[in-house]
Parts: C-alpha cells; structure tokens; sequence
C-alpha cells in the first residue's frame, strides 16, 4: 500500500485507523481515479475513529462527504444519524461522535462507502428526513 501514488494522500490516518485503512484507501482511489472528483480531501473524524473524504463530482460546485465502512463492520442506527441530530430530536447523539461529524459541516447527507473483500463498492445516500426519491 505505501508505494501507491494515493497513499502519501492517506498517511496521517491510515496507521491511526488500521481497522478502516482497506476501506478508506478503496473508496479514495475509487473517488479520485474512478470517479475523478475534484478538490478530494481526507478528513479525519477521530470521534467515530476513522477518516471521512470530501470532494466534488465532476461538473459540480457541491462538496459531498462520504464515510467508508466495511461490510463486515456493524454500524449502528445512532452511529448513521448522529450528523443529523439537533436538540429536537429523540435520539440524542454521544457529545464526541456529534463532534466528528460536525467536522463535516455539518451536510444535508453523506454517503457511506461500503466496501467488501472482492474489491466491489457500493455508496449508500443518508439524508436528513424523509426524502423523497427523484423521478
């Protein structure tokens, strides 16, 4: 991993973050070199320990923020929400992890990058509400 052109890009969280390091460096290429979005930067989220990406798609102004996981990890309800949760909500978040995700700026969604072992990657939108799908 540490002679790939990406990995100097990852080095200050991927040894802080072991167990998210495989996600984090599939869902990075796959943005950058797949998906070839712009201004891609790595964020670290130390309250959910592991490392966020922000970045926007081509021919787009919006900075999207995703989250890369495991499919073998288990996240939980809280876990997904906590960026969405204000002083109404029911679920009250842990003060640390509301912490992490507010380095995010707080976005009306993020996508969770969900890899697997066979190299295959699926991106799944988690909005604020109820959304109602496009068209």
């Amino acid at each position: 991993m540490e002679a790939h052109p990406s990995y100097q890009a990852l080095a200050h969280v991927l040894p802080k973050y072991p167990h998210a390091a495989g996600c984090l460096f599939q869902a990075y290429n796959d943005i950058l070199l797949v998906q070839q979005w712009s201004d891609v930067k790595v964020i670290d989220l130390e309250g959910v320990s592991r490392a966020g990406i922000t970045g926007k798609k081509p021919k787009t102004d919006m900075i999207l923020h995703v989250v890369p996981c495991s499919l073998a990890e288990t996240l939980s309800f809280s876990w997904c929400v906590l960026y969405h949760s204000n002083p109404s909500d029911i679920i009250r978040p842990e003060p640390r992890l509301k912490t992490a995700f507010t380095q995010l700026s707080d976005p009306p969604e993020i996508y969770l990058a969900i890899t697997s072992d066979d190299a295959s990657i699926v991106y799944y939108k988690l909005s604020r509400g109820i959304v109602k799908p496009q068209i």
